[in-house]
């Protein structure tokens, strides 16, 4: 009898982990994903060979399988309380994932829509930060990323890792956001500069600067509102 290999004498595109960074998530069986879970088998089988037990033992069916108790998990060699867990509390995700749905894109038309986008980020911040938010083509936001962080009144700002970030998220458009903790909302004349250089530089990557918004706890300023953009 051929003597039985451990997952970590397969060929590598065979096991579990290495197939999943080699040909991405869902090139794995449900088997080989919850034996990623469990981490390991018994002394007979391979987590992903006992896995397969335990679906089998389901009708292969993730519902049913979710449906389990940790006692009647328990039943199967190699799997204690703690991989029994694993295995409901994954389950219970799936089912929550699904429930929640996709969720829409915010749509970003107005620096309204800016200021209550990072109203509850910066509101309340002692120093000042400046971060920016990335739209595709339908003005929809792709992600909105933290810039930098500094004083009291003023932060650095690198142009180039603004760029960075809108190339990276392949975004067609940007808006800048900062905060003035000092309540005021007049733009400063490094704000002024700041918006030049994005914009000129985002020109050059066809990634059009819409907007560059100061906000403050209660009101806030737009470059887009006062024709300066």
């Amino acid at each position: 009898m051929a003597e039985r290999l451990s997952i970590n004498q397969w060929a590598e595109e065979d096991r579990p982990r290495e197939k999943m960074m080699l040909h991405g998530v869902s090139a794995l069986s449900n088997a080989e994903l919850l034996a990623i879970l469990i981490g390991s088998g018994n002394t007979e089988d391979s987590a992903v060979e006992l896995m397969r037990k335990v679906l089998a033992d389901y009708h292969n069916n993730l519902a049913e399988l979710g449906k389990a108790s940790i006692d009647e998990l328990c039943r199967f060699k190699g799997i204690g309380p703690a991989k029994a867990i694993t295995i409901l509390a994954a389950s219970e995700l799936g089912k929550r994932r699904k429930e929640e749905g996709a969720e829409e894109r915010r749509v970003i038309v107005s620096s309204k829509d800016v200021y209550e986008c990072f109203y509850p980020l910066m509101c309340d911040l002692p120093t000042e930060e400046c971060w920016v938010l990335l739209l595709n083509q339908a003005s929809k936001v792709i992600d909105r990323v933290k810039i930098s962080a500094g004083g009291l009144s003023s932060t650095a700002v690198d142009v180039r890792c603004i760029l960075r970030e809108a190339l990276l998220k392949r975004a067609s458009s940007m808006v800048l956001c900062h905060n003035h903790p000092s309540g005021s909302i007049r733009p400063s004349k490094e704000d002024d500069l700041l918006t030049r250089q994005v914009s000129q530089a985002g020109e050059c990557m066809n990634i059009r600067l819409v907007d560059h918004v100061i906000l403050t706890d209660g009101a806030f300023y737009s470059y887009a509102d006062e024709g300066r953009i």
